[in-house]
């Protein structure tokens, strides 16, 4: 049965949005999710948080006319309920359901893809350089990316195809021009918006040892080697070279002050090593990792804040909300940064996650050898990134 195939509740059912939702979570207020996709799903991808209580019970258990002592058995009566599905049509069967044995229960709309729609942007106020520096945040993934703005021009770092709309639109709001958009490498996780914004007049920026994968729209970009500088106002942004989760792997020092680590730095993790050349080629881009964290990333200095490209439910946020530390805490907090070079390789192959949804089809999409429209792509790119080296937080508490 398709979610659109779900018969209108009997009774009324209020909805309520994923932004509603987020502001409540983060507001620290308890919340009793009730989600009835399959276990498989839920277990795969879900919405948590230190105040979110989620029980899963699959839709299918609600479809009799009466719904069986033993499900609503595991459904707690003295809770107000939020249910949510894949896209909304199951949940608010459900939820209408509950409310016939006299449940209190609402639908999230449109379910995990209203979550998957949430793009927050949040200013990175332990940022010293010049401009303002923001940090986009996407909590259903954990992608997060990039925008510097200074006298009359802006430049995004890792944006993704879904919010095209929004960069340039922040863009305007803030009375500046999207000059720049700089991808740090073939992601694996999301379709990247490179493209897009080039389309739109922006100038995309990507590094030639990315192109070498097999890129197939390289002459509509700017090709970078290490040590290239642009310059947004007076924020300069340098390329810093660092491969080992991909052999295109970039970084992007902004103003001296943080450096945008794509998938080779996280703050409580590094790069998985397999997602290019797979598990025999793993061990090499491994040693390669540790290369370029030791002497392209350790090498800045103490004060630098690294932001990567993804945060993980095991991340902590700064005092600022955004997912950035200094360089010194992570060193401190991270032991695989203090390792030597094979028990770095051991330990960064040893809990490795499974591998992101459709990422043979994410990367094909990226490198421009596959083609999907808007809505293929936004399907392709829902749930977790997993692109760390490990399962859980490296960092220790």
């Amino acid at each position: 049965m398709d979610e659109m195939d779900f018969p209108t509740p009997d009774v009324p059912v209020e909805s309520v949005t994923a932004e509603d939702l987020k502001t409540a979570i983060d507001a620290g207020e308890a919340v009793t999710l009730l989600d009835v996709r399959m276990e498989s799903e839920y277990e795969k991808w879900k919405i948590d948080g230190p105040t979110v209580e989620t029980i899963n019970v699959p839709y299918f258990n609600f479809l009799d006319e009466e719904v069986d002592n033993e499900t609503l058995e595991a459904i707690p009566e003295d809770k107000s309920l939020l249910v949510l599905c894949a896209k909304g049509g199951a949940s608010k069967y459900v939820a209408g359901k509950l409310k016939e044995q006299g449940y209190e229960a609402e639908s999230l709309d449109e379910g995990m893809n209203g979550w998957a729609r949430i793009y927050e942007a949040v200013e990175v106020k332990n940022y010293d350089g010049p401009g303002t520096l923001l940090q986009y945040q996407r909590p259903s993934s954990g992608c997060l990316g990039y925008m510097v703005y200074d006298d009359g021009e802006a430049a995004v770092v890792d944006p993704l195809r879904a919010f095209t709309d929004r960069y340039l639109d922040d863009a305007a709001e803030l009375g500046v021009e999207l000059t720049y958009a700089f991808d740090t490498h073939i992601h694996a996780d999301h379709i990247s918006g490179l493209r897009a914004l080039t389309a739109e007049g922006v100038e995309g920026v990507i590094s030639k040892a990315a192109v070498d994968r097999g890129v197939t729209y390289a002459d509509e970009m700017t090709l970078t080697e290490d040590g290239d500088e642009f310059t947004v106002g007076d924020v300069s942004i340098e390329t810093v070279f660092t491969p080992g989760h991909t052999t295109g792997m970039t970084s992007y020092l902004i103003g001296d002050s943080l450096l945008a680590t794509g998938d080779g730095l996280f703050i409580e993790s590094v790069a998985r090593p397999d997602l290019e050349e797979g598990d025999d080629g793993a061990p090499e881009a491994a040693r390669m990792l540790y290369e370029s964290l030791q002497n392209k990333v350790l090498s800045l200095p103490d004060e630098t804040l690294i932001g990567g490209a993804h945060y993980s439910d095991a991340a902590k946020p700064a005092a600022d909300g955004t997912y950035t530390a200094p360089l010194s805490e992570l060193v401190e907090s991270m032991e695989a940064l203090r390792m030597d070079e094979d028990a770095f390789v051991e330990l960064i192959l040893s809990d490795m996650p499974p591998r992101p949804a459709n990422y043979l089809e994410i990367i094909g999409t990226n490198l421009g050898q596959e083609s999907v429209d808007d809505e293929e792509a936004f399907t392709l790119e829902l749930g977790p990134n997993n692109c760390a080296a490990s399962q859980g937080a490296l960092t220790e508490e």
